[in-house]
């Protein structure tokens, strides 16, 4: 019995029930061989059941019912041939610190460790599902982790529990980072809250 679709549906949750994605917020996908398994367009977090994920040959080709990021999740893995899972949330504080289009630096300790850097691309909102996949795909060959500036983070991982993680640490270290500049306990970056 496969288990991918209920692993997937498990952590689509989590994002919604941590507060990284509002109820209808994000998608997210996991791989086999062949294949990839989706949220479907639409999906609410809260009620989503497994068997309303959307299986989608890797290689293209029509899949009703898909996330709207169907090919930027395709692109991902093609870029990525480890990738095993993509995750996409709109993690408040990583969304908020990173408006003004810098690169995300993380301040704490952990985040640091995960990620030196986080790279954030600015896409015209207009265009985002022409331009999403190429360049989201392409950035995360070399990072686990990228922030669409104004929108959310993408992250790739080995398995759902890697994304997952890469996502956690990244709204927590910007969590930290935005308590510490409201704190007075971190100098801020030019243009920075």
């Amino acid at each position: 019995m496969n288990t991918l679709p209920r692993e997937l549906t498990r952590y689509y949750r989590l994002l919604r029930q941590h507060g990284i994605n509002d109820s209808h917020s994000g998608n997210a996908s996991a791989r086999d061989a062949q294949h990839l398994w989706i949220t479907p367009t639409g999906a609410c977090a809260d009620d989503l059941q497994s068997w309303q994920l959307v299986r989608c040959p890797l290689a293209g080709g029509a899949c009703p019912r898909a996330s709207a990021d169907l090919a930027l999740h395709r692109a991902v893995y093609q870029h990525n041939p480890k990738a095993r899972a993509v995750l996409h949330a709109h993690g408040s504080y990583a969304v908020a610190l990173t408006l003004n289009g810098r690169d995300y630096v993380p301040a704490d300790l952990e985040g640091g460790l995960y990620f030196p850097h986080v790279p954030v691309i600015d896409l015209p909102y207009d265009e985002y599902f022409e331009q999403s996949p190429q360049r989201v795909g392409e950035t995360l060959r070399e990072y686990p982790i990228v922030i669409v500036r104004g929108h959310g983070m993408y992250a790739r991982g080995d398995d759902l529990d890697q994304a997952y993680k890469w996502i956690c640490s990244l709204e927590l270290s910007a969590t930290v980072r935005y308590q510490a500049l409201r704190a007075g306990t971190l100098p801020a970056r030019e243009n920075e809250v």
